[in-house]
């Protein structure tokens, strides 16, 4: 499966999370440890999830980017 994942940068770190997977969030101190631990956060969540019976909720959401002419 494939979840849709919103990285923000902050002033001091980046932030991490999955739509489709509520409470499923990470923070690190650059973008490249960020994605690594969101990666790691999904899996146990799923692991945790299986493990008690229930099923993995199908993906729903998707991140687009849009670009706006700033210079008018």
């Amino acid at each position: 499966m494939t979840y849709a994942v919103i990285y923000e940068k902050g002033p001091t770190s980046w932030g991490a999370y999955v739509p489709d997977l509520p409470g499923v969030f990470s923070v690190g101190d650059s973008r490249d440890e960020v994605e690594r631990l969101i990666q790691e956060a999904i899996e146990f969540h799923i692991e945790g999830m299986r493990e008690q019976g229930m099923a993995l909720p199908s993906p729903s959401s998707f991140a687009g980017v849009v670009e706006i002419d700033t210079a008018a």
